[in-house]
């Protein structure tokens, strides 16, 4: 009688396994906070479908559009978690090209409001393709910034950082969109924090930056953009103009007191006084319903999903996993505090999304490519705890 093959039985351990390993070395408070974060987007978009007089899972609903990128979002996560970071680092150069080529292409054939060039329709659908180019640049920018770590004291190499970003930030710029060139911007000084740069020369880059802002009021933002950031000093001025947005959003966060009027109850949701109620100024409308609480709670899940973000580039031996969690945990803090910072008064209207709680599908799928790669990096290199 011949010999048992036990080579099957080995391989199905081997996999069980390797299985259960990847499993502990998944963040899953990282993904729990996420999917909370989903839930509350979801929760607004039903809102204020039902606020605009629709059922919510009438096609072309604003709700049922949601559930369709959350969907798609929770596949690109899937895909970018079992997809190994590291051929992004091989790949970061043709990554850019590609960035750059999607933003040409959004200026070429994009529509918009006013003249923009900021969306592309593919088969009846929108993309915003510089939501895409804020993870590309993150790439880019890590493999860039992994390369010469413990070099970075050097000015050329901070420049050559700058230089890197510099291209698509300003193919955002002319399309124009301030709001996400910032973003971009803060990108780029989150990543150059991190990576040790000096000090002494990223606070001269600044003053340069400071210094060139008179130019860029005067020749480069546009009459409704200067508008846009001085209406939040005195937005009491013109509450039928350029503080029209401000003065409606603060009613709608002061009326919301510490409980809210309730899911869909919003006054200012239902009587469409608020303008880019389920973009912009999403946050409005869920601090109206939520109430202070509510608002807290979402507030303390960003925290909570930045942490996890930043410790995922903490824990990681790759420079460039570091690299890539500072550049995501700098786009999320970014977008938040100027987000809520705009809805409550203390920071100019720039037109930035708030992740996961603003309507848009681009957006979510981006995060959810971002989280899936840290994810990635997560697993091929550490184990998180819960």
């Amino acid at each position: 009688m011949g010999a048992i093959d036990t080579r099957p039985a080995r391989l199905a351990d081997w996999a069980s396994r390797s299985v259960a390993i990847v499993w502990r070395a998944f963040d899953l408070q990282l993904a729990t906070y996420a999917v909370l974060l989903t839930c509350f987007g979801l929760a607004m978009a039903y809102s204020n479908t039902v606020a605009g007089g629709e059922a919510p899972l009438l096609a072309g609903s604003v709700f049922l559009r949601g559930l369709l990128w959350t969907s798609i979002a929770l596949i690109v996560f899937v895909l970018a978690t079992a997809f190994d970071y590291k051929w992004l680092k091989t790949v970061a150069w043709p990554l850019y090209a590609v960035q750059l080529g999607l933003l040409g292409l959004t200026l070429a054939i994009g529509t918009g409001v006013g003249g923009a060039s900021r969306w592309v329709s593919v088969g009846g659908l929108q993309f915003q393709f510089s939501e895409l180019a804020k993870i590309l640049m993150i790439v880019s920018l890590a493999n860039y910034l992994a390369a010469r770590q413990g070099r970075m004291d050097s000015l050329r190499n901070i420049v050559g950082a700058c230089l890197l970003a510099g291209p698509p930030l300003a193919l955002v710029l002319i399309q124009p969109d301030l709001g996400t060139s910032l973003v971009f911007a803060a990108i780029v000084a989150g990543m150059l924090f991190m990576s040790g740069a000096s000090l002494r020369w990223l606070g001269a880059i600044t003053f340069a930056v400071l210094a060139a802002l008179p130019f860029v009021w005067t020749y480069i933002l546009r009459d409704y953009q200067k508008e846009r950031l001085t209406s939040f000093i005195d937005p009491l001025s013109d509450v039928r103009g350029a503080g029209y947005q401000l003065y409606q959003s603060q009613i709608a966060v002061g009326s919301g007191g510490w409980f809210g009027k309730g899911l869909t109850n919003g006054t200012q949701n239902q009587l469409d006084f608020l303008p880019v109620q389920t973009t912009d100024f999403v946050f409005a409308i869920l601090a109206e319903e939520l109430g202070f609480i509510g608002g807290m709670v979402v507030i303390s899940l960003f925290l909570a999903l930045i942490w996890r973000v930043l410790v995922s580039g903490w824990r990681s031996r790759d420079p460039f996993g570091t690299m890539f969690a500072a550049g995501l945990g700098s786009m999320l803090v970014f977008q938040l505090f100027v987000n809520v910072g705009m809805v409550i008064g203390i920071m100019p209207i720039t037109g930035i999304p708030l992740p996961f709680i603003t309507h848009g599908g681009a957006s979510l799928i981006s995060i959810a490519a971002g989280l899936g790669i840290l994810e990635s990096i997560n697993i091929r290199q550490g184990r998180a705890e819960w």
